[in-house]
């Protein structure tokens, strides 16, 4: 029996049959080689499912096993030392344990490496990458025991992908109808075979919503609804996008949070990030704690990379839309120390704190008529005041920035006080730029 949070926060009992472990063991044996001369670390705690592969692998192969400390798993030096001393040669653990591990300094050498649990951004892959023999990617959900799909990676990666199906495993592109999708079109992760669990303890209704009937296999047979949006690639492997329940509307348009965890990664100065959609705090008169429930916005986390100075918001949000659709741009950003993780070592997004407001503008002084320059300072300096984002340039786009009809009617009103012109609620689709708008401003005066 292992228990499971998933993405809602309520354990469950996922009750998981000896074929199963069977299955992921036996396969793995034969995908890394494993035998008596192996060395694994016992790093991972006994209530996550991960711990069984790297308890049970050397039990089963012959090899050898290295108990880590209570505590060894955030303490960086004191882990590399002990996997140092032992000849440890493989190591499994999440993104967030080897950033540990690599904290401590260069990797020891003949490392065979394993990382799960979450997401693998790019440069931490190409990082362990340098500093290991080998180093593959796994992945699976407890439902299906553990592993479920898993890649290698080539000397220096230009992708992470999750590879394909382990032995005996079969993985399922589909669509909402339960149909295939071709390469390249997202869609949700199912999985059947082996390693399939036989449910959910006492839970028989969540059972037959995530354990579904195999359209395509024979009769019997079951899939397991992963929940996990990925693609085909044109070589046959599984690209991991994110979670469907990641996927969240900000005034229409649809946001994938790890799309933009991924962008924010690409920044040089960054070493983590993270992404969440909070909503602006509107405070009611007569309740003082009725808040939270205005407009939805994208907030960024970021923890900075050694010896780099953090970016600066605008910067940030200038580097992002060059990569992101600009409704997905975080309008809000929040520089942290170290990402918040579940006792798993994963991303704790529910502990993610909501950024303050930024600092809004200076007040702009009404301009002369004949000052075009001033006119658009003022209009920017409106914008920053509504749209609480400082720093903002002459051809953001007000959409892509949050904007809505409440906020065109709020830029409209400081712009009839403070230039003493009346624009129309068209003139912000056709120019939604914070140009477009003084030129209109110009015009009518």
């Amino acid at each position: 029996m292992l228990y499971t949070s998933g993405s809602t926060g309520r354990p469950k009992g996922v009750e998981i049959g000896h074929r199963a472990l069977v299955n992921l063991l036996t396969s793995f044996a034969a995908r890394l080689g494993s035998g008596p001369e192996d060395v694994w670390l016992g790093l991972t705690s006994l209530s996550f499912d991960i711990s069984a592969l790297e308890l049970l692998l050397p039990l089963t192969t012959g090899g050898r096993l290295v108990l880590a400390p209570d505590g060894l798993a955030v303490d960086g030096p004191g882990l590399r030392a002990l996997v140092g001393r032992e000849g440890v040669t493989h190591v499994q653990a999440t993104p967030s344990g080897w950033r540990v591990l690599l904290g401590a300094g260069p990797l020891p050498s003949g490392l065979t490496g394993l990382v799960g649990g979450e997401a693998l951004p790019l440069p931490l892959a190409r990082q362990l990458r340098a500093g290991t023999d080998r180093l593959f990617n796994v992945y699976g959900p407890t439902e299906t025991t553990v592993w479920s799909t898993c890649a290698e990676l080539p000397d220096g990666p230009d992708a992470v992908r999750i590879g394909r199906p382990i032995a005996n495993t079969r993985a399922l592109v589909l669509d909402r109808r339960r149909r295939p999708l071709p390469i390249g079109v997202p869609g949700e992760l199912h999985l059947g075979g082996d390693g399939l669990a036989e449910g959910y303890l006492g839970r028989p209704e969540l059972t037959a919503e995530r354990f579904v009937d195999d359209p395509f296999g024979a009769p019997g047979d079951r899939l397991y609804r992963t929940g996990d949006l990925v693609a085909w690639s044109p070589d046959g492997e599984l690209e991991f996008l994110g979670r469907i329940d990641d996927q969240v509307k900000i005034r229409g348009h649809r946001i994938e949070l790890g799309e933009v965890e991924a962008a924010l990664l690409t920044h040089p100065a960054v070493a983590e990030a993270a992404a969440a959609v909070h909503r602006e705090e509107v405070v009611a008169p007569d309740n003082a704690e009725d808040g939270g429930d205005g407009e939805p916005f994208v907030a960024g986390y970021l923890v900075p990379a050694a010896g780099q100075t953090a970016p600066e918001p605008a910067e940030l949000r200038s580097f992002l839309q060059r990569l992101l659709p600009g409704a997905a741009v975080p309008q809000r950003f929040l520089l942290l120390d170290r990402l918040p993780l579940t006792p798993n070592g994963k991303l704790d997004r529910r502990a993610l704190p909501v950024p303050p407001v930024p600092v809004e503008a200076p007040a702009v002084a009404a301009p002369g008529p004949e000052a075009a320059d001033e006119v658009l300072a003022a209009v920017l300096g409106i914008w920053s005041e509504v749209l609480r984002l400082p720093g903002l340039g002459p051809e953001d786009d007000l959409f892509d920035l949050g904007g809505h009809s409440l906020t065109i009617i709020q830029i409209t009103a400081r712009i009839r006080d403070l230039l003493g012109v009346e624009l129309d609620f068209d003139v912000f689709f056709a120019t939604p730029t914070p140009a477009g708008i003084a030129a209109a401003v110009r015009e009518l005066r």
